[in-house]
């Protein structure tokens, strides 16, 4: 089963992480969440981040998200990416977490996609109906 790692500013993860259990009914056991903290240093956090990645991964690969393309937490997730073992998205949504779970007994490259489009399609302008 393919590991997702959500690394985050702060507390997001976590909650992320609580409003998916709440929406899937279970706790699944392929999450893992690290949070990061704006006095945290950052080469300390990869290697929790690695070690994390380590104990997720079955042989199935491991999904990390992260919440903003640029910010400490993507900088630390993406020294983490190897090619068709550990890949990355940025800008975790519940929506494309909820998806990587779902789909997460996939292969990566499947995970990786549904996650996306999950994303995506979870990013929806609702027009005002007229009165």
């Amino acid at each position: 089963m393919v590991g997702v790692l959500i690394i985050s500013h702060g507390d997001l993860g976590q909650s992320l992480a609580d409003c998916a259990r709440h929406v899937l009914g279970r706790v699944p056991d392929n999450l893992a969440i690290l949070g990061v903290e704006k006095h945290d240093n950052p080469d300390v956090r990869l290697q929790e981040a690695q070690a994390l990645v380590a104990g997720l991964d079955d042989g199935s690969g491991v999904l990390v998200l992260s919440d903003m393309l640029g910010g400490t937490p993507c900088n630390i997730a993406g020294r983490l990416v190897r090619g068709g073992q550990v890949e990355l998205v940025a800008g975790v949504n519940l929506p494309m977490l909820v998806r990587a779970l779902s789909y997460s007994a996939q292969a990566l490259d499947v995970v990786v996609s549904k996650a996306i489009t999950g994303g995506l399609e979870g990013v929806y302008y609702m027009i005002p109906e007229d009165k």
